[in-house]
């Protein structure tokens, strides 16, 4: 089925460092031109759904400007070139964000965070046979990491305490993928 609708032009308003931010001029059905928002993450990311020999799942607490608060997410982060396979991406997260190294590792999915106005692809993993590696942060992060039984993390978003749309679908993948 072909769009009804159709992109005129797309204009660059901000180039950041991991995002670029335009503005789409769209042609609607009736003729009409409409300005939307547009937001291109331009590396993609990779989450890792770490579960330790015991079961527990290994999660992030850290700030969040959008919300100003604190989150507790999956370890995850941009790749650092549109070319590094996600794989080696979250290995590397994995490391740096909790300080663990995964002697297995398995794609679980891939999603498209937002896809109302952002183009953002996360492929989210799952880590296993976990063993100490060294833990490294960027320059701006502060992580306190945790552990949790996924019975928890279950309820938690269900009462929309998690929302972090590459935790949530991780942890629900993971879920899914211990009862098929």
């Amino acid at each position: 089925m072909e769009p009804k609708i159709k992109r005129i032009k797309r204009v660059l308003e901000h180039k950041g460092s991991i995002l670029d931010i335009y503005s789409d001029y769209m042609e609607l059905p009736d003729g009409k031109v409409e300005k939307w928002d547009f937001v291109s993450h331009r590396k993609g990311a990779a989450a890792v759904v770490a579960v330790t020999d015991e079961g527990k799942i290994l999660l992030v607490r850290q700030y969040r400007n959008a919300l100003e608060r604190m989150t507790l997410e999956l370890p995850a982060g941009a790749r650092d070139t549109k070319e590094e396979d996600t794989k080696d991406c979250a290995a590397r997260e994995l490391e740096e964000e909790t300080g663990y190294r995964a002697g297995r590792i398995e794609k679980l999915l891939s999603l498209k965070t937002t896809v109302a106005f952002c183009d953002e692809l996360v492929d989210v993993y799952l880590a296993t046979e976990l063993h100490p590696g060294k833990q490294h942060f960027d320059e701006a992060e502060d992580i306190e990491v945790e552990t949790w039984e996924l019975p928890a993390l279950c309820d938690m978003i269900y009462a929309g305490k998690i929302q972090d749309a590459k935790t949530v679908a991780g942890i629900l993948a993971y879920a899914n993928k211990l009862h098929n």
